[in-house]
This record gives structure tokens, C-alpha cells and sequence, in this order.
């Protein structure tokens, strides 16, 4: 590495220290189209990009609770054009409420609900299935990693552990547990009664860049107990939570998700009801513990479950609704603008590019297209930093401090715009 690229490593890795309040935030629909309805009824959608692809996985069936259920993953390389990549059936189990992720093994993990429900609209109680693929196409056999009874219903991965969280019947205590795992199959409780005020069903868990957990729960009615969603925060070893409701306006939050974007902002999607149910994209604000309602996405009737991504500057939300009659798939794109707190002007993202800079990433950088990070951080999993033109400063969410750019960022604009002049 060069005396110059050396430098351009330090810039990024040692930061002065910029005081910076939270930026608010503007959201705006670019376009929403219908990317599946093969099946009667197509719902319970997840989200990601692995490899250069976009995979979304979902629910097919004669019906919302019907005996055929099984996990369709679709995939795309531009996000328009989508294609089946896999069909998981698991003979004599409803498959529901698929979700996605990566292994530390940079597997693509599947997991859904497992119901053995003899016939359409019986109950059932519901377990968990795991699959895992190298490839995205061939997956491995569907395996109960959490027998019915109990169901984890969502997966996240920290520091090469999987997080989830398992809820109950309406025969069984109204409590959530918090399950863990080393290779994504055999999970012991980590917090055998978690939360049980109300009647807690779906929860995500997101972590920050500090180790926070953020827990996000979907409450249903329980007597005259609340069933607002509520806000789960803990750190540490995770077994002390705090726990904070957020409202009568989020009551049965429906398919709960939330992600952090490279501004630090968290935005959050779900089913609301006010005006009929809907699904709508909101913001959490993490230190007050509130979250608020930012828009109402094309939806109406059965709809919601949404998988939420952020890539390429878009945030992507894939969600199903049956709003135009057919219980279908869509995906929505949305234009996230953070704007300065300092000079009010429109914020931008850029990727942290992992790796001994080439010519190429150098010029990325000139060009205002990328930061450099050197060999810290994981190539399979880019970064994304949030950069004000105007103040010529920017953050990642792991960092404490708002920092300057690097000298040469974007020095190519610059002179271009100084020509011009």
C-alpha cells in the first residue's frame, strides 16, 4: 500500500470528533409494482440481496390459513424482473411467514412457520422449519428446528450468533422467549420468559453498531391488556430488557420489521388499521422510544409482512396486499432523503468500499461514488456511510461521530464545477 493510500486508510479509521443532531428525515414513493401472484394467495414476504441478486421470499396457498402452504423464493438482478428460484414444501405442514438471512458461512438461511394443519382455516399449532442453500437455487431438505407448539418466527444474526424469538398458542402462557444459536438449528433459550404484558405473537430484533438489541413486537388482543406494539432495548449479555409501548395508533402491528439506514435513522413497516388495514412505513425514534407513522404504501385489506432492504440509495420494501382483488406481492420503492442538520441540504449515501485500494476504488472515491476503509471490515457485507456534499462530512452507523471527508473525496466534481464556473 502506498505512502497516499495509507493516508486515505487513516482518514476513514481515525476521525475528529463533529457534533451533529439527528437528522429528520423525508420518504417518498419512486414507483410500486405487483412482482408475484402465481398462486390464489400470495402473502408473508421477506427481503434481501445476496450475491448480487435480490431474493424475496413468500407464502403460497389456496388461502391466509390454508392446509398447502409452502415457501416460494423468487429472485432478480435488477429488481423488476423476477424469476423462481425455489419451491419448499414440507408434506403434512402448512409453511407460513417465510424469512431471510445470512450465515457467518455466508449461507442464505430460510426458516417459516410450521403448522400441521389437516385442513383450510383449522387451527393448528405452529412450529419452525430451517433451510439453508449455497447457491440461492438448491436448498437442503426442510428441517423442525423448533417443534409446533412454540414458533420462532424471525432470525437475526450478531457477532456470528443467531437471535430469535418464540411465542405460543392461544393455549399456552402468553409470554416470549429469547432462543440463540451457533449454526442456525439448535437453539437454546437464552431468556426463558422475555416479555408477557398483553399477548406478544411476531418479533424482529435488530442490532446497532454499539450492541444494542432493539426489539420490536406485534401485540394482539388478551382480555382488556393493551396490544399495542412495544419497543424492547437491551445490551450487554442480553437478559435485561427494557420495555416501552408505543401506542394505541400501532395496536396489532402486523408482520413487524425495522431497519437502520446508513443516516442512523430506523425505519420500521407493518399493519395499521386506522382507515382500514394497511401497510405503512414508519420511523422509530430509538432514544425517546416512539415510533411514528411516515406513509401509507398502496395496500387495503389482507396485506402487510413487509421485507425491508436498503440498496443502491432506494430503500425496498416487498409487502403483499389484495388491495386489486387477488392477494398479491409487490415491491416498493422509496426515495429516503436525510437532510443536514447544519445546512439543511439534501444528504447522500455512498459505499465503504473493503479491500487494498486498486485504481478503480481510488477513482470511485475522486468521483464522490465511494469511500475507502482499507482491509477493515467485511467485504461480503459493505457498509454504507451517509455524507453531507455541502459540510463535507459523514458517518457510518458504527461510528460515535459525524467526521470530515477525505481531501480527495469527490475531487473530481469539484473541479469539474469549478471549470464550469
Amino acid at each position: 500500500m502506498s505512502n497516499r493510500q495509507a493516508a486515505l486508510t487513516v482518514l476513514l479509521m481515525a476521525w475528529a470528533p463533529c457534533t451533529f443532531a439527528q437528522a429528520p428525515i423525508e420518504v417518498s414513493i419512486i414507483e410500486v409494482g405487483k412482482i408475484w401472484d402465481q398462486a390464489p394467495h400470495n402473502a408473508f414476504t421477506d427481503l434481501l440481496r445476496w450475491q448480487d441478486q435480490f431474493y424475496c421470499a413468500l407464502r403460497e396457498g389456496r388461502g391466509h390459513v390454508s392446509a398447502d402452504g409452502r415457501i416460494r423464493v423468487i429472485s432478480s438482478q435488477d429488481g423488476d424482473c423476477w424469476q423462481s428460484a425455489t419451491l419448499v414444501e414440507l408434506n403434512g405442514y402448512d409453511l407460513r411467514d417465510a424469512h431471510l438471512s445470512v450465515t457467518p458461512d455466508r449461507q442464505l438461511m430460510l426458516i417459516g412457520g410450521t403448522a400441521p394443519r389437516k385442513k383450510d382455516n383449522q387451527s393448528a399449532p405452529t412450529g419452525t422449519f430451517a433451510s439453508f442453500s449455497h447457491d440461492g437455487t438448491g436448498w437442503t431438505k426442510p428441517k423442525i428446528i423448533v417443534e409446533p407448539g412454540r414458533w420462532l418466527w424471525c432470525v437475526t444474526w450478531y457477532q456470528g450468533k443467531a437471535y430469535g424469538v418464540t411465542y405460543g398458542g392461544r393455549d399456552t402462557p402468553p409470554y416470549i422467549q429469547l432462543l440463540r444459536s451457533t449454526d442456525g438449528v439448535n437453539f437454546r433459550t437464552h431468556v426463558s420468559k422475555l416479555f408477557g404484558k398483553g399477548w406478544p405473537t411476531e418479533v424482529t430484533l435488530r442490532f446497532a453498531g454499539n450492541g444494542t438489541c432493539y426489539a420490536l413486537v406485534r401485540r394482539d388482543r388478551h382480555g382488556d391488556e393493551p396490544n399495542s406494539a412495544v419497543l424492547g432495548v437491551s445490551s450487554g449479555d442480553y437478559r435485561q430488557w427494557n420495555w416501552h409501548d408505543l401506542g394505541p395508533e400501532f395496536n396489532s402491528f402486523g408482520g413487524p420489521n425495522f431497519i437502520q439506514l446508513p443516516s442512523g435513522h430506523w425505519i420500521g413497516a407493518g399493519r395499521m388499521h386506522q382507515g382500514g388495514a394497511h401497510t405503512a412505513v414508519t420511523l422509530l425514534d430509538m432514544k425517546n422510544h416512539k415510533m411514528t407513522k411516515l406513509l401509507k404504501l398502496p395496500s387495503g385489506g389482507d396485506t402487510s409482512y413487509p421485507g425491508l432492504l436498503w440498496y443502491n440509495n432506494t430503500l425496498y420494501v416487498s409487502y403483499y396486499s389484495s388491495h386489486e382483488g387477488k392477494t398479491s406481492i409487490y415491491l416498493a420503492k422509496l426515495n429516503v432523503t436525510a437532510k443536514c442538520p447544519r445546512c439543511s441540504s439534501a444528504m447522500k449515501t455512498v459505499p465503504v468500499l473493503v479491500g487494498l485500494p486498486t485504481t478503480e476504488m481510488t477513482a470511485k472515491l475522486k468521483r464522490g461514488k465511494a469511500l475507502l476503509a482499507g482491509c477493515v471490515g467485511d467485504p461480503h457485507n459493505p457498509e454504507y456511510a451517509c455524507i453531507c456534499p455541502s459540510c463535507r462530512k459523514f458517518k457510518t452507523v458504527r461510528m460515535t461521530y459525524w467526521r470530515d471527508l477525505p481531501a480527495e473525496f469527490g475531487i473530481i466534481g469539484l473541479r469539474q464545477e469549478r471549470s464550469q464556473k
